[in-house]
């Protein structure tokens, strides 16, 4: 039996959606077609390959080991084909494109300096900007419709396959608004940390990991008063306007307390924080932007890397 004649483009599109949605109701719609439609094309993929790509439950689906390992070549293959089409219809003047998923600890001061830097060096080039949670960000690079993510290393399942390089180590910082007063007395005590509301990353995800080490490491009792969130605006706002506590990356906070708007609490101890870098497929070749963009995120990594050093 030849698979590469019984394999055809409706399976792998069906196949990626799936992947990408997380679910087969979901998939049916992005693609116009029913949900048994969809269901009947994954099971003859799944009989081709004499393989299961997802396990199914009451929640969704998740790709199996062999589905995550397909996607590695089905993603880079549906992605050159229609890149190959684009590049037939598209006007011939159309400026050059990168596709990059940031996450939130890199969204304040890192990449807005990455993309001054690129743009002044590129008269010519669109840079698409996704935000969003770093499973859902790997899962789009899976797929193909991410060229690269940039950000805090994850351990979530998606990271399989990827290629991710180290740029620097962020640590988390507390800060807090001028005038608090837990800025009054000096040195901090720790034990008054627990009467503020804490600003903290979500639930289960890695940087929260990080942050609840650095509670524990100061022997503190968290705050029964938290907001949990991913969003550097509505954190940054939330903390300047009350006398809330925000545990960030210090990445994430850097351009505030360097202009006095925001002020670290000085705990006495680091926590070693979490793996900044570049996340890539290794199934696909880096589009030329996507260079140009890795080049200038790898030149600013180091000045940081540099100044961290030298405080």
């Amino acid at each position: 039996m030849n698979l590469d004649t019984r394999i055809k483009f409706r399976h792998l599109l069906c196949f990626l959606e799936i992947a990408r949605q997380g679910s087969f109701a979901k998939a049916a719609d992005a693609v116009a077609i029913s949900q048994p439609a969809i269901s009947k094309t994954l099971k003859e993929l799944e009989e081709l390959l004499e393989t299961r790509l997802f396990e199914r439950d009451k929640t969704g689906v998740e790709l199996t080991p062999a589905g995550i390992r397909f996607m590695r070549y089905a993603a880079p293959c549906v992605q050159a084909l229609r890149d190959g089409v684009s590049t037939l219809r598209s006007e011939e003047h159309e400026p050059p494109q990168v596709r990059v998923g940031i996450l939130s600890t890199v969204e304040s001061q890192l990449m807005p300096e990455v993309l001054k830097r690129l743009h002044q060096r590129h008269d010519a080039l669109v840079v698409s900007v996704s935000t969003g949670p770093g499973a859902y960000l790997l899962g789009q690079l899976h797929v193909g419709d991410l060229d690269l993510v940039i950000g805090r290393m994850t351990d979530s399942p998606q990271i399989q396959g990827l290629i991710f390089e180290h740029l620097y180590s962020e640590a988390m910082a507390l800060v807090v608004r001028t005038g608090h007063p837990l800025l009054a007395v000096q040195p901090l005590e720790r034990s008054q940390i627990s009467r503020y509301p804490l600003v903290l990353p979500l639930a289960g995800t890695t940087i929260r990991k990080h942050a609840d080490s650095l509670f524990v490491q100061c022997a503190v009792s968290p705050s029964s008063q938290r907001v949990e969130t991913l969003s550097p605006t509505l954190s940054r706002r939330y903390v300047q306007t009350s006398d809330a506590i925000w545990v960030a990356p210090r990445d994430a906070v850097r351009l505030d307390v360097s202009q006095g708007e925001l002020h670290e609490l000085q705990l006495g101890v680091s926590e070693p924080g979490g793996s900044v870098g570049i996340c890539s497929n290794a199934a696909r070749a880096l589009p030329l932007p996507a260079q140009w963009l890795c080049e200038v995120v790898r030149e600013v990594a180091v000045e940081y890397r540099q100044a961290s050093e030298a405080r």
